[in-house]
């Protein structure tokens, strides 16, 4: 009988553990992705912020593309509000969506921007303008390279979370699956060419 309780209570201590052990990998595995999309975050708020300096250097060289300068700083609001809410919950599936939406809204206006301001040349040659489509083209790269970190601890996540048996634990405490940040598509997948040649 002592046996008997002896071993059952050594069973019960290992699945304890088992329990505990895959709770937490699961939980550090989402502070990790967590953490990567705030390194997305942190040069997205970058470029959202070099933005309103590109649009008002242009201002001065392009007085009548009044729509396009104005159509970037909507789609950049759009996509600065669209990071604050995904900033709130990465794991938020419909939330990275939204965001990767408004991202490629954004894309696509900058790249506008950069096909209309190539057609003045005194803009091309202006320094802040220089300065500015260079430090966004920086931008541009941290951006992908954080978005790789992230779907990285994404994918880690979410295939520790679908694997047997850390699926019962990830069912039972309600770990869901992450999304990632990827662009659906394909013509969006380019980054916006901001460089003048």
């Amino acid at each position: 009988m002592i046996t008997t309780l002896l071993v059952l209570a050594v069973l019960a201590a290992v699945l304890l553990f088992w329990v505990a052990g895959s709770y937490n990998t699961l939980v550090t595995l989402r502070n990790r992705f967590k953490n990567a999309f705030a390194q997305i975050d942190v040069q997205l708020k970058r470029r959202y912020d070099l933005i309103p300096n590109l649009v008002e250097t242009a201002k001065g060289y392009m007085k009548h593309e009044r729509e396009t300068l104005e159509a970037v700083i909507a789609a950049r609001n759009t996509a600065y509000a669209a990071s604050k809410v995904a900033a709130a919950n990465p794991a938020d599936a419909g939330a990275v969506k939204g965001l990767l939406g408004a991202e490629a809204g954004l894309g696509g206006a900058l790249s506008r921007l950069m096909v209309v301001a190539e057609q003045y040349p005194d803009l091309k040659a202006n320094q802040n303008m220089m300065q500015l489509t260079e430090e966004l083209t920086s931008t541009e790269n941290k951006i992908s390279f954080a978005r790789q970190a992230f779907n990285d601890a994404v994918t880690i996540f979410n295939t520790k979370r679908e694997v047997f048996p850390t699926n019962l634990i990830a069912g039972l405490f309600n770990f869901g699956e992450a999304q990632l940040f990827e662009v659906e598509n394909a013509t969006e997948r380019q980054a916006p060419k901001v460089q003048f040649t």
